[in-house]
């Protein structure tokens, strides 16, 4: 397959300004972020190549002309409910995985950062999305998994071949992001239980050799505490198959990562965990994946502001060269810092939670700093996505909303961001209860101060920053809970701005 890519004519060049750049060695902000986290940077050269080249061009191409399709059934006659994928984007996504390792570095003694940077890199959030599926299933697996399920994980990160495909599946029709909503039973059959009930956006369908899923012990409480956590294998114990594939959906965007519906008829499930603890492994799960959304999403914005860049150089207008126009200096230097500033913000998120992901209910108190960093860097970058893929639209001109060129694409792609793993309403509000009922934001203030107190170089920029993070915070504890919660986008956004 590589050697085709190679020997190909590039057509895909007279589309795309960006095409065939190292996306990597010319990211130097992303070199500068990884270098002050980790005390390196890492080589990612190759990746950068294969991201700039092929990924542009094979999701692209996905996204336009060959979206996955539902196979229902097998010519012999029996349901088989599998997705087919371009062989191509099969390819690309076993690549990122067996050869550049995009899922292994947090089990091999590398670090989340080096994770979220490859998916920075990536940055087409329906191929990142199956990435990030699967590096969940491990996750939950890993820390929570018994012996039997915990052998799926060398195929999810890589370790062996062929790979495995994992996915997350909560959400139902009748709650969306209200999980205590969820109607889906568990009934306890010997060492196992069965399932009943479907789910409505279930990211991965037709691709999952197993896939994490949430479920109510039949006779247990109410609400999203009630929930347990358990793993469905594709195949149950018989060899068939243990889940319907109801239909896939159309989308605006992420079409590289098929998004179903599933039945549950009695579905073989194994408890993960305790019975008791499931939403808390639910919401760990989530911050796995509310980081790969936000740096999805300033990778997005890379991109975006990318082709708007080269555009701008090649472009000319009223005599003279875009980019020579004090205005759309003014705008492009506008999206860099919007991206630069996003940008460090999930790696001090990431940083964070690179420190406490070992964590088990009851988490420390870092682990509490690291989630509600996570919710404010999950709305921060989603709104900066939208903006900056917006404004890169708008530079190109009429250009910029045909879809036959990948710009328009790249705003789509972005919209998904503030809705993907809790809506901006749902991230203020449990940006609100880390604060309220564990005290995260305490953590957060002592590390900010022990940060601003360190800072020689523009210090009085950092203080001022910091006064209005101590004044947004005193003004949300004054309020009242109903104050409070009218006003908590407003509180998070402040709270984003000033960060980290």
């Amino acid at each position: 397959m590589s050697n085709y890519l190679e020997n190909n004519i590039d057509v895909y060049g007279f589309l795309s300004n960006i095409y065939g750049m190292n996306v990597y060695d010319i990211d130097k902000p992303l070199q500068r972020f990884l270098q002050y986290f980790i005390g390196k940077v890492p080589s990612f050269s190759e990746l950068g190549i294969f991201a700039g080249r092929d990924l542009l061009e094979i999701t692209d191409y996905v996204d336009k002309v060959s979206r996955p399709r539902h196979i229902m059934w097998d010519i012999n006659g029996n349901r088989v409910d599998r997705v087919w994928l371009n062989p191509v984007e099969r390819w690309a996504i076993e690549k990122l995985v067996l050869d550049f390792g995009i899922n292994k570095p947090p089990y091999h003694g590398g670090s989340w950062h080096e994770h979220y940077a490859m998916g920075f890199l990536v940055s087409d959030p329906g191929l990142y999305c199956i990435i990030t599926i699967t590096i969940q299933t491990a996750y939950a697996l890993y820390k929570y998994g018994n012996d039997e399920l915990r052998r799926y994980i060398p195929r999810l990160i890589g370790d062996e071949r062929p790979i495995n495909f994992g996915a997350t599946w909560f959400t139902e029709v009748q709650g969306g992001s209200d999980l205590g909503a969820n109607a889906t039973i568990a009934k306890r059959d010997g060492d196992l239980w069965r399932l009943y009930g479907d789910k409505y956006f279930a990211s991965g369908v037709g691709l999952a050799d197993i896939a994490l899923t949430s479920a109510r012990p039949e006779g247990g409480r109410a609400g999203a505490k009630g929930l347990a956590l358990f793993a469905v294998p594709r195949l149950n114990s018989k060899g068939d198959l243990n889940f319907i594939v109801r239909r896939l959906k159309e989308k605006s965007g992420t079409n590289s990562v098929p998004t179903g519906e599933v039945e549950f008829h009695g579905t073989e499930a194994y408890l993960i965990g305790d019975l008791s603890n499931g939403i808390y492994y639910i919401m760990e799960d989530l911050m796995v994946s509310r980081l790969a959304n936000a740096i999805g999403a300033v990778g997005v914005a890379r991109k975006a502001y990318l082709e708007a860049y080269e555009y701008a150089n090649k472009r000319s207008a009223f005599g003279k060269l875009l980019i020579e126009h004090p205005l759309v200096i003014r705008d492009l230097m506008d999206m860099e810092v919007t991206i630069e500033g996003a940008t460090a913000l999930v790696f001090k998120a990431v940083n964070e939670f690179d420190k406490s992901w070992r964590d088990k209910p009851p988490y420390s108190e870092h682990y509490h700093y690291a989630r509600l960093l996570t919710h404010i860097a999950k709305n921060v970058t989603a709104d900066a996505a939208a903006y900056v893929t917006r404004l890169a639209m708008e530079l190109h001109g009429g250009i910029g909303f045909l879809s036959e060129y990948p710009i328009e694409r790249w705003h789509r792609e972005a919209l998904i961001t503030p809705i993907w793993e809790g809506t901006s309403n749902i991230q203020a509000l449990d940006m609100l209860e880390a604060m309220t009922k564990k005290n995260a934001h305490i953590a957060m203030l002592n590390d900010l101060e022990n940060i601003v107190a360190e800072i020689k170089a523009y210090h009085n920029t950092a203080e001022a920053a910091m006064n209005v993070i101590r004044s947004t915070l005193q003004t949300a504890t004054s309020l009242s809970p109903l104050e409070v919660e009218f006003r908590a986008k407003d509180i998070l956004s402040l709270l984003g701005m000033q960060l980290p």
